[in-house]
């Protein structure tokens, strides 16, 4: 028996390594050229140096609002991993399908083209509409070059589905995201006099101590939504870099650092009690060493989001699944809210895979998932034909 037409696509776009931050323009053309060959009308939104490309295209009448799919193109990367079968190819084995990106999310991509090659021979009344975006996976960079595009077009979409993994439930929502870096600077000395310097890590240290005094208080007293697994605002610390040797006291030491949020907490609101508290330790050590800073900035922020679980949207794509069909809230972050607040538009995240598999070596999507989301994405093509 022939394979699937999903898993012919999917193949195929396993096969282009499509790390984030590298080309993807490969992949987005051969995208294009299937959907010109089947009379489908497509856009490309490049990245400033070319490399780099989102795709959107539309079947159906144009002048009445429809469905969006929105999926990512790009992967993380692999190197590092102990992958026991190539990435970037597709192997089956015991019903799985394993390569980089399968799961996270080229495995809806392939589900999605099959969808749309579908609805260019049917009558539709409402469009279906992809959106393929790059670099999502640093912070859902390149999507936003589209939603400007799409921003300003005459009609908006019904419904948005990012077809992210969630075992084929219906995610209304996920937390925000703000990537943030503080660069603290100190004096740098010989370390045999330390104490005549102003250590820069010693610092950075103290900042991170009121970020995880600010967890243990949002964790005990914040705002709390039992959807999630961990049901409050979180912040992280990453990544810490600074010093030269060990007997140098360093002057510049650097760290990353996140705030996952709920809807109903400001991140800005968290961050200027940040600085507050960064102003009060350099102000300690001013009068010794006064050019002591603490200087914060934002590196990249998604909003979260947080559609009603019962509202028409919802229902509508819910009636296109199986009756056994949970509604919940994720951990990771999508460009849904994006889409939601930039467009207006009620957002779900719905996709095949288990998001547990992504980002591991021998990454893979189970076939009956992907078999589930061509059902779900046929019936989605036939409620648009009446």
């Amino acid at each position: 028996m022939s394979a699937s037409p999903t898993r012919q696509y999917l193949e195929r776009l396993v096969a282009f390594p499509s790390v984030t931050l590298t080309p993807n323009v490969a992949l987005i053309e051969w995208v294009q050229g299937l959907f010109q060959a089947h009379g489908i009308d497509s856009t490309l939104v490049h990245s400033d140096d070319g490399t780099r490309a989102n795709l959107f295209a539309s079947v159906g009448p144009a002048e009445v609002p429809g469905v969006l799919l929105s999926a990512h193109t790009d992967v993380v990367p692999v190197e590092g991993q102990a992958w026991t079968l190539p990435p970037f190819a597709c192997t089956e084995r015991g019903g799985r399908l394993y390569g980089r990106g399968t799961c996270d999310m080229k495995g809806f991509v392939a589900c999605a083209v099959t969808a749309m090659l579908a609805a260019a021979d049917k009558p539709l009344q409402r469009p279906l509409q992809l959106a393929l975006s790059y670099d999502e996976e640093i912070g859902c960079v390149g999507v936003r070059r589209l939603l400007d595009l799409l921003e300003v077009a005459p009609v908006k979409p019904m419904v948005c589905v990012v077809g992210e993994p969630t075992s084929m439930q219906i995610a209304t929502g996920h937390k925000g995201k703000a990537a943030l870096r503080a660069a603290c600077h100190g004096v740098e000395g010989h370390s045999s006099l330390a104490p005549q310097a102003l250590n820069a890590l010693h610092l950075a240290c103290d900042f991170i101590g009121d970020v995880r005094q600010m967890q243990a208080r949002l964790a005990r007293d914040g705002a709390r939504d039992d959807a999630y697994d961990v049901p409050y605002t979180t912040l992280h610390v990453g990544k810490l870099e600074g010093g030269k040797a060990l007997n140098i006291v360093p002057h510049l030491a650097t760290l990353d650092f996140e705030i996952r949020h709920l809807a109903c907490d400001d991140p800005l609101q968290l961050l200027d009690e940040l600085q507050e508290g960064a102003a009060r330790l350099v102000a300690e050590q001013r009068e010794r060493f006064p050019m002591a800073k603490i200087e914060v900035t934002q590196v990249n922020a998604y909003p979260g989001l947080d559609t009603h679980p019962t509202s028409a949207a919802v229902r509508m794509i819910e009636a296109l699944l199986a009756p056994d069909t949970r509604k919940l809230k994720v951990a990771f972050g999508t460009e849904g809210g994006l889409f939601a607040g930039r467009l207006g538009v009620p957002v779900m995240v719905c996709g095949p895979g288990s998001i547990e598999q992504a980002h591991k070596p021998d990454e893979y999507v189970e076939l009956s998932q992907l078999e589930l989301c061509d059902a779900f994405l046929a019936k989605l093509v036939h409620s648009l034909t009446v």
